[in-house]
């Protein structure tokens, strides 16, 4: 493909860079859509990015609908029909700030003023669309065949929230149609498997602008799920020998000050509500009070290590644009627990939390996943706690430990913890990109600040070294994780509703009472649906809560003590004796039994 630089040759354009050239063309010609539309837009920045294309555009008090983004997209087709050519030009720095100011481009005017005083300031137009850019671009715009609008959302300008709010349009291009069709049957799997859909469609948790965006809140039956993941890390972590605590959701700004959250993490905190002359916060983590708890009376080096463990509820500022569900919210709980230890126990205690990272990853079947080993930039002096000497004996630490257990691992500098190096374990979900579930963070810091002591085999004050470690991450998330994996058809043991009894007429009511009965003192989440519908509707409806079980019971049941039994995992298993059944189920949820799931919704 031949594109345009901006010295205003022209030449073919390496292949892995045409989709690159294509979505940034494909910016400036939704920018030329959007100006015709509403000629008083005003544009900020539209860079091409890793799946697609952007525009930031100052709309003043409009608000896009679904119908706009359409028309938005449909003069984009207007615009490559047209096939306009793609022409560059450079103008000198004053010479280009009045060019802008008279087009009314207050954005791209004190974007100049961000630039280097000996910058090109060079423009692409394509008809009647002018923008300054450094290019390259296709050389008409024809040559775009294959794109669409995906969405809109917020984004800050120089993305500060102390700027205006502008509306962030994206898109996706591609070089060809069949990728673009590939793309829009990614993007059908994706919604037939987001976790916020599946959520309200199963009743698990809703949210509500008036209770405040990124809040979250579970019903009955997202709380059974979220109950039985705490029961399950919980009872795995008192086998090791961990010690679960309770403590507030808020501090003072002073613990945050002695930590040193409040110098390198207050932009992600809640502001502070002044109280009786003290400044509190919510709590972003739950460090700062497990090394109270620690500080609250002396330790022999006989103690450690001491693992101290909560479910704990934490709060950070998201921005709205970054919030999704209970993936990422402003209120999350953490499985956390910091691990107090002696330099010689660091490598029995980080390994020890690998093989509960991968155990948990083996019982929920999760296999696509990689270990991060996040260092921190040295060039950031505001994100790190400024000490090299610490730095580099933790890194050089956590890497050795890492070594000798055999974990493979790739660094990525400028991702670690203000206070030390990190693993991060990464999954890839089904759809979307990696995020990180699972971290295990060495820390030669916290320790120092809050004078942590503990008393040696000589009889000698030594600063214990602690380990910050999450398992499920936030149940929050790992719960969101699952849903995705599974299309909300959580194995029998997480199910909030386990079995479904269905009586096929009102005749058979007393006798599936009876069946529901029995599952309920057995200890089995289960409802009994008698009411007056066919049972072919009944069975859909189950369906639709994605239950495990259903127990269809008509009189031949009722007559024999039995039950006709349909399964996510295999259909129709015909009829069972009942205490079978229960026999069988009971045994499926106490082992945590996860069966695949092979029967479709439409295929039962």
């Amino acid at each position: 493909m031949k594109i345009l630089y901006n010295n205003g040759s022209v030449a073919e354009c390496p292949e892995e860079e045409v989709t690159h050239v294509l979505r940034h063309s494909a910016a400036h010609i939704m920018a030329q859509a959007i100006q015709r539309l509403w000629p008083d837009a005003d544009f900020a920045y539209g860079p091409a990015t890793e799946r697609g294309f952007y525009y930031d555009v100052d709309l003043g008090d409009r608000k896009l609908t679904d119908e706009d983004l359409a028309a938005i997209e449909a003069e984009m087709k207007k615009i490559t029909k047209e096939n306009l050519p793609f022409k560059t030009f450079e103008l000198g720095r004053e010479e280009a700030l009045s060019f802008l100011h008279g087009r009314g481009a207050k954005y791209k005017e004190e974007h100049i003023g961000d630039l280097p005083e000996d910058a090109r300031i060079t423009f692409y137009q394509q008809g009647d669309y002018v923008d300054m850019c450094v290019g390259p671009h296709i050389t008409y715009t024809k040559a775009l065949k294959a794109f669409k609008i995906t969405m809109q959302s917020g984004a800050y300008w120089k993305n500060d929230a102390k700027n205006k709010m502008l509306t962030r349009i994206n898109g996706v291009a591609f070089a060809t149609a069949e990728e673009l069709a590939e793309y829009e049957k990614q993007m059908e799997e994706a919604k037939s498997r987001d976790h916020r859909k599946i959520g309200k469609d199963m009743g698990l948790f809703m949210t509500d602008d008036l209770v405040g965006r990124g809040l979250p809140m579970f019903l009955p039956r997202g709380y059974t799920v979220w109950r039985e993941l705490e029961n399950y890390i919980r009872d795995k972590e008192l086998k090791l020998g961990y010690q679960h605590v309770l403590t507030p959701c808020v501090g003072t700004v002073a613990l945050y000050e002695t930590s040193g959250h409040w110098a390198h993490y207050k932009a992600n905190m809640f502001p502070p509500m002044e109280v009786e002359g003290e400044s509190f916060v919510l709590r972003p983590m739950n460090c700062p009070h497990h090394m109270m708890i620690y500080a609250n009376k002396p330790h022999s080096y006989r103690e450690l290590p001491i693992r101290i463990g909560e479910i704990a509820h934490d709060f950070r500022f998201e921005s709205s644009g970054t919030l999704k569900g209970i993936e990422r919210g402003r209120h999350f709980c953490q499985n956390d627990a910091h691990l107090f230890v002696t330099p010689e126990q660091i490598k029995d205690e980080v390994s020890k939390v690998v093989d509960l990272i991968f155990e948990v990853y083996k019982d929920f079947q999760i296999t696509d996943y990689r270990c991060v080993l996040s260092l921190r930039d040295p060039a950031d002096t505001e994100k790190y706690h400024p000490d090299d000497e610490m730095w580099n004996m933790a890194e050089n630490a956590l890497r050795e430990v890492l070594n000798e257990i055999g974990i493979s691992y790739t660094e990525e500098i400028g991702e670690a913890a203000f206070y030390g190096p990190k693993l991060d374990v990464n999954v890839k979900p089904a759809v979307g990109a990696e995020y990180t579930l699972s971290t295990c963070q060495l820390d030669f810091c916290l320790p120092m600040k809050f004078n942590l002591k503990y008393i040696d085999k000589n009889s000698e004050e030594k600063t214990p070294v602690v380990l910050h470690r999450a398992i499920l991450g936030s149940l929050d998330r790992f719960m969101a994780y699952i849903i995705e994996e599974t299309k909300g058809k959580f194995p029998t043991w997480l199910a909030p509703l386990q079995v479904k009894v269905l009586p096929v007429s009102e005749k058979t009511n007393e006798y599936a009472a009876k069946v529901n009965e029995a599952l309920e003192n057995a200890g089995i989440r289960t409802q009994l649906d008698d009411r007056n519908e066919k049972i072919g509707y009944k069975i859909r409806e189950a369906r639709m809560d994605r239950v495990p079980y259903m127990l269809v019971v008509g009189p031949k049941e009722a007559e024999e003590g039995l039950v006709s039994v349909r399964s996510r995992f295999a259909g129709d298993e015909g009829q069972k004796d009942l205490k079978e059944f229960i026999r069988a189920v009971r045994e499926e949820i106490d082992n945590r039994v996860i069966r695949e799931t092979i029967v479709e919704e439409n295929a039962q």
